[in-house]
């Protein structure tokens, strides 16, 4: 039974639990349930009783459910006796109380004998249904906030019983002070009383300053709710509390309430109010449903945490509840968001769980995508983004969040917001698959305006943080996916990139991002013509030999001009003496070549690398591949290995080092990888 519950469950909290997928609960013999929680899911009236009906259920909780699913529908699909008498708790929150063609008198509690515990927030329960339901033997515990009620008297008829009483929002509630006070006084059995109020109003007609002030009354009270009350005093509050030793819950959220030290300090008593974070938390844990105390909430812990040094992994679980809770809520939103970037700024997020920054994930992406003309709700949303622990780290849909940042960039012209925004993808592109990159890479206006921007800065000469992370994505994103490459080339983004290296020849950053997106196409066979202009491969050519560039400049001309080359002579379509001096001067500039001590580039395959390797190939264009290889080797050699391994290309450099016409430079280069790597037991 508890493993049948907890597949319900996880069903309906994973939206997958509807009319057809309930089915499988009709076999009680094999999936026998005790307790169904089926809360806010799409469920229908019959689908509902032939699956629920047949189960002996202790607990069943349909609240907020999304369908034609009415409180009558729920009590007409208990008609098993078995089912009636063994049911304890049931809750019907947001329900409509009957259909269109159901009489009302046919709607009655009165069969659920065993009942303990009774929601009916949200329905439209009037007097008489409270009657009705006041009349169970064993009720101990009623919800009835945000209904029809006029009248608590009804309540009398359960006073030996009833333990519990929630009953905020009661708009509807046509009582004096004193009526309610003597209803109250008569319940002398009730521990938890919710008299809050989501309206946020002062207390008008003074009753629950007049319950406090009470002697006497509720002695056996241990949870008292009176959130949302303004104008209370902690004298007051404080003294109701002391006359009940056995308290040991408040809610004063919203009441300007519960400052002193006696709620503030240590003790058994949970307070939820605003003084400080414990009441806070405390608030959002049990408020979690009721969007304007979160609301409330939010607002102060924004206050309280805008100077967080120390990380708090449990106020950030309780946000990420409320944003979930509350999806489609612009105010919870925007607070939540704010909050969020507060709880994992600056170092903070290095002490936060990665499961739990992965929700956070997703519920600013949602929040991004509900909300997206909203500029503070987006800037929130990216300024928190923009973090190396999350980029790196966090387990999300780095996919779904590269698009959906680069939609939202499609529209904006803030330059902050584009510096942050532009980043954020460069590193997520840099994270994809080869199967993600290229389907990003076929969206066609992730292109454009990543050309853009480029086009943007390049026109007035910039040099900035936002001109390398969109030239670092667009590399990224024609990494090994020809059909990016094709786009790049459809964009003009070729013209763009002529103009970029010559009006850049002095920024080895700019150049380096310029030539390693070039390099991408060159590895492309099909679009390699695309390249063969001579003004071009001249250029290249020049940073190739040029004493003043770095070595990663000189590395990634190189690797253009020896896939260049690779194709052979029928497909040069230049002059034959400017394809006979690329690869002299490829040979040549490579031998004097320094490894750089730090990381210059990765590879996820050295597919690209193979057929340079061919035995009919010059041996310049052998040599630059030999090099790069030897370069990552060195630097990861485990990683490296096994993709020699894996790939076949152990064998491929063994057969270059026997080949007779083998230029002894290549010969010595190919030996010195596998050597290395075989003594570092990175080869079989």
């Amino acid at each position: 039974m508890e493993l049948a519950d907890q597949l319900l469950c996880r069903m309906a909290e994973e939206g997958v639990l509807n009319d057809g997928t309930i089915g499988i609960f009709r076999s009680h013999e094999h999936l026998r349930l005790r307790r169904a929680l089926l809360r806010s899911s799409h469920l229908s009236a019959e689908p509902f009783r032939l699956a629920i009906c047949p189960h002996r259920l202790q607990e069943l909780d349909v609240s907020r459910i999304k369908g034609d699913l009415t409180v009558s529908d729920v009590l007409l699909s208990l008609a098993n006796e078995e089912c009636r008498e063994s049911l304890q708790k049931l809750v019907l929150t947001g329900l409509d109380l009957r259909g269109e063609n159901v009489e009302a008198s046919s709607l009655s509690f009165s069969a659920l004998r065993g009942v303990k515990s009774l929601g009916l927030a949200g329905t439209e329960l009037d007097d008489s249904g409270l009657e009705d339901v006041s009349a169970l033997p064993l009720l101990e515990a009623l919800d009835i906030s945000n209904t029809n009620v006029t009248d608590l008297r009804a309540l009398l008829g359960c006073q030996a019983s009833l333990r519990s009483l929630t009953a905020h929002g009661l708009t509807c509630l046509d009582m004096t002070p004193a009526q309610l006070l003597y209803v109250l006084s008569h319940l002398p059995g009730l521990r938890h009383l919710d008299l809050s109020d989501n309206t946020l109003n002062a207390d008008r007609d003074c009753v629950v300053k007049q319950l406090l002030e009470e002697p006497g009354i509720l002695p056996s009270l241990v949870s008292l709710d009176v959130s949302g009350h303004r104008e209370l005093t902690d004298a007051a509050i404080q003294a109701f509390v002391e006359a009940r030793p056995g308290m040991t819950f408040i809610g004063l959220l919203a009441t300007q309430a519960g400052f002193c030290d006696f709620f503030t300090g240590k003790s058994k008593l949970k307070v939820a109010g605003e003084a400080n974070i414990a009441q806070i938390s405390e608030a959002l844990h049990r408020y979690s449903e009721r969007e304007c105390f979160v609301r409330e909430a939010l607002v102060h812990l924004y206050s309280l945490t805008n100077d967080s040094d120390e990380p708090q992994p449990d106020v950030l679980k309780l946000v990420s509840t409320a944003m979930q809770s509350h999806a489609h809520s612009l105010h919870v939103q925007l607070l939540a968001t704010a909050c969020v970037f507060n709880l994992t700024s600056q170092d903070l997020a290095i002490g936060i769980p990665l499961r739990l920054l992965g929700n956070i994930v997703r519920q600013l992406l949602a929040a991004m995508r509900n909300f997206p003309n909203h500029e503070q709700l987006q800037k929130n949303c990216l300024l928190t983004l923009c973090s190396d622990r999350i980029l790196q780290d966090v387990p999300f849909d780095r996919f779904e969040a590269a698009k959906l940042v680069m939609m939202w960039l499609s529209t904006r012209e803030d330059q902050t917001l584009q510096r942050m925004a532009v980043a954020i993808v460069s590193i997520l592109v840099s994270k994809l698959t080869t199967e993600e990159t290229t389907q990003l890479g076929a969206e066609a206006f992730i292109m454009k305006q990543l050309l853009c921007i480029v086009q943007q800065k390049a026109s007035v000469g910039v040099v900035d943080s936002t001109l390398k992370f969109a030239l670092s994505a667009l590399w990224n994103l024609t990494d090994e996916t020809p059909t990016a490459c094709q786009h790049f080339i459809e964009c003009q983004g070729l013209e763009l990139y002529v103009e970029v290296l010559e009006s850049y020849y002095s920024e080895s950053s700019i150049q380096q991002k310029v030539l390693g997106l070039l390099n991408n196409i060159a590895e492309v066979a099909e679009l390699r013509t695309e390249l063969l202009d001579e003004d071009l491969v001249q250029h290249v050519l020049n940073l190739l030999q040029s004493p003043e560039v770095e070595v990663g400049v000189s590395y990634f001309a190189g690797g253009i001009l020896a896939n260049l080359a690779s194709s052979g002579e029928a497909t040069w379509n230049l002059d034959l003496e400017l394809r006979n001096i690329v690869v002299a001067k490829l040979h040549s500039a490579i031998m004097t070549w320094t490894p750089p001590e730090r990381e210059m580039v990765s590879y996820r395959t050295f597919q690209p690398f193979y057929p340079l390797l061919d035995s009919s190939q010059p041996t310049g264009v052998q040599l630059w591949a030999v090099w790069a290889m030897n370069l990552v080797c060195g630097q990861n050699a485990p990683h490296y290995g096994k993709m020699l391994q894996d790939e076949g290309g152990f064998a491929l450099l063994k057969t270059l080092i026997t080949h007779p016409n083998t230029h002894n430079d290549v010969r010595r280069l190919a030996e010195g990888i596998l050597c290395s790597l075989e003594q570092q037991q990175c080869l079989g």
